[in-house]
């Protein structure tokens, strides 16, 4: 049995394991400072981390099977890229502290979740998460939130995107999310649309990277859009093979970011990703639900982009075309970067998610010293 100090947990299907492949390079630093064991509910799951990684894979399909994992690895604190809901079977073993990292920071409802009061400490970006958070939940104990920035955000990545000379504009939708409150694809709505706006803008690459649930998703509209997206995007690149238009639908995103010149999404991590990494680039957010004001207040990156709603196609290229020459909103997007990120560099998220994960574990060392005195309260013996 591999010496494990912290556990990335992960309990859900194949169609899910981005949520924890992106955190894996960031995982292969912190097991240099302490093991780190890949706990997997799904056999599915656990062959594609395993082609991803060199950390110990342990899966553990069923209940008994769990517990019995846990007392064998002995860890001291558990990471939870996600809130699946068998987390909860993990979540019941007190002997550990219990982390909750995501999988990005976005805007979405689901990022204030009444799922983070399971958690011992809840890992976020910075202020907004914080405001999300007391907004969003009652009776909620902020002091449970500590902010490490976005860590992936400090890998360089191979590059996915072949060399150009035209500018390029990335299109990068997200899925329509499990339930209708946390729906904000632009994909069954107006993706065909801004694709052929994007194609109609001179001397522009276009690159098409969808969320990875998108290209499994199976509500008809959305399938629907993404495959006349991808016909849209083949015919372009036939007609004009030297344009090097593309769609991307395998590989890491942030691998594609640093060669974009502005990205077309919706209220999604990769939108903040983008704020952070391509701070003075233009960035156009779309909103599904046709209502400025509630983007305003409950989507602040929206405050320094331009909204795609409900603008003709002509217009759509014309206001490309014309961020694309001139961009009136980074000084915008760099106080903004502020607000979502605090101060951080790169390479200054990785070193407080690992500062975080390493004061966990010698708190969870101390805290199973306690014991108890004459007057019932807690001595720390150790």
């Amino acid at each position: 049995m591999h010496e494990v100090s912290v556990i990335a947990y992960f309990a859900d299907d194949p169609t899910r394991t981005y949520q924890l492949v992106q955190w894996l390079p960031v995982l292969e630093v912190l097991h240099a400072a302490h093991p780190v064991g890949i706990v997997v509910r799904d056999p599915g799951s656990a062959a594609v981390i395993r082609a991803r990684t060199t950390l110990p894979v342990f899966e553990a399909p069923s209940f008994p099977e769990l517990t019995d994992l846990y007392a064998r690895l002995d860890a001291k604190v558990v990471l939870y890229c996600n809130n699946s809901i068998l987390n909860f079977q993990s979540l019941i073993d007190a002997r550990l502290l219990h982390v909750h990292i995501n999988h990005g920071e976005s805007d979405k409802q689901s990022m204030a979740s009444n799922n983070a009061k399971a958690y011992d400490r809840v890992f976020v970006a910075g202020k907004a998460a914080v405001e999300r958070h007391v907004a969003g939940l009652m009776e909620f104990d902020t002091t449970r939130l500590v902010r490490i920035g976005r860590p992936q955000l400090d890998l360089r990545p191979s590059p996915l995107l072949a060399p150009s000379t035209r500018r390029t504009v990335l299109y990068a939708p997200t899925w329509e999310g499990d339930a209708d409150y946390n729906d904000y694809t632009s994909l069954d709505t107006r993706g065909v649309d801004l694709v052929r706006a994007i194609l109609d803008v001179p001397d522009v690459r276009l690159v098409y990277k969808p969320h990875p649930k998108v290209v499994t998703s199976t509500t008809p509209a959305v399938a629907a859009a993404h495959l006349d997206i991808l016909a849209l995007v083949g015919d372009a690149a036939h007609r004009d093979p030297d344009a090097g238009h593309v769609a991307v639908t395998v590989g890491d995103i942030l691998a594609i970011i640093p060669d974009c010149d502005a990205m077309v999404t919706d209220v999604s991590s990769v939108g903040l990703d983008w704020l952070y990494l391509r701070t003075d680039k233009p960035i156009f957010i779309t909103d599904r639900h046709h209502d400025a004001d509630r983007l305003r207040r409950d989507v602040p990156v929206s405050r320094c982009a331009d909204v795609v709603d409900e603008q003709d196609l002509a217009s759509l290229t014309a206001l490309v075309a014309a961020r694309l020459d001139h961009d009136e909103h980074h000084l915008a997007r760099v106080a903004m970067r502020h607000h979502y990120f605090d101060d951080l560099q790169v390479g200054d998220s990785t070193v407080r998610f690992l500062d975080s994960v390493s004061a966990l574990v010698a708190r969870r060392d101390r805290l199973l010293g306690a014991t108890t005195t004459d007057d019932g309260s807690d001595a720390i013996t150790a």
